[in-house]
């Protein structure tokens, strides 16, 4: 299955855990950059936060990548308060049209996945293949790889 993995990171989790499902999939990926400052601890995190609540829409950078031209499109984004980040937001209501298929992964710190899955797959009007929910202590005890393991054979099989 010709596969884009698209995926919004704020601090660089969901970009290691997207490379390393990419690479596993030997797919292509594309990282979305918003044009919204989203630094800084404290008023970073609450800008994030707050715009996530609201379900708001961001400027993205431009995307070199045609998802009509993929059968499944893997969307990655961390889990702000079981919401999707706005650049993820934004990517889905400007090309869920184009969507195959669909698989989804979100880091975390710790829940709220299954209710940020049900958001997506509403707003992609697709369920999903395959969905991957990995928490930041997951990942700091290496228990992270069976799970990205048992996500990408779920998506293989289809």
């Amino acid at each position: 299955m010709n596969s884009l993995l698209v995926f919004y990171s704020r601090k660089g989790t969901t970009k290691k855990i997207a490379e390393l499902v990419s690479n596993s999939l030997n797919c292509e990926y594309e990282e979305l950059i918003d044009t919204k400052k989203r630094t800084g601890f404290i008023i970073g995190f609450l800008k994030c936060g707050y715009d996530a609540m609201r379900e708001k829409m961001t400027k993205l950078h431009e995307t070199q990548k045609n998802p009509e031209l993929y059968d499944l499109i893997i969307l990655g984004t961390p889990n702000w308060g079981s919401r999707m980040t706005p650049a993820i937001r934004t990517y889905i209501s400007d090309n869920k049209t184009k969507f195959k298929n669909v698989a989804l992964f979100c880091t975390e710190g710790g829940r709220g996945g299954p209710e940020l899955f049900e958001q997506i797959a509403k707003l992609c009007e697709k369920e999903p293949l395959s969905t991957l929910e990995i928490t930041k202590k997951e990942i700091k005890n290496d228990n992270h790889i069976e799970k990205i393991n048992s996500f990408i054979q779920e998506i293989s099989s289809n």
